[in-house]
């Protein structure tokens, strides 16, 4: 999963290199932390975060499978 919101962030953002993604992994859920440069901030959440959204549902949807409870979060 956390492989899926790297390649996902990496395309959108202009330092790429400053991507980094952190999983943290419990019984039922998995949080994924995402930190991107302070100024790429804006292309990663979007206008009244639409991009965010998008990329929860893309996550939500591949964890289905896996019958897990996934959580992404973008941290400053």
């Amino acid at each position: 999963m956390g492989h899926l919101v790297e390649v996902i962030a990496k395309g959108l953002v202009d330092n790429p290199d400053e991507v980094t993604v952190n999983e943290i992994e419990g019984n039922q859920s998995l949080i994924i932390e995402l930190k991107v440069a302070q100024e790429d901030m804006g292309k990663v959440i979007g206008k009244q975060g639409r991009i965010a959204k998008a990329i929860r549902t893309v996550v939500k949807a591949a964890a289905t499978k896996q019958n897990k409870r996934v959580v992404v979060e973008i941290i400053q």
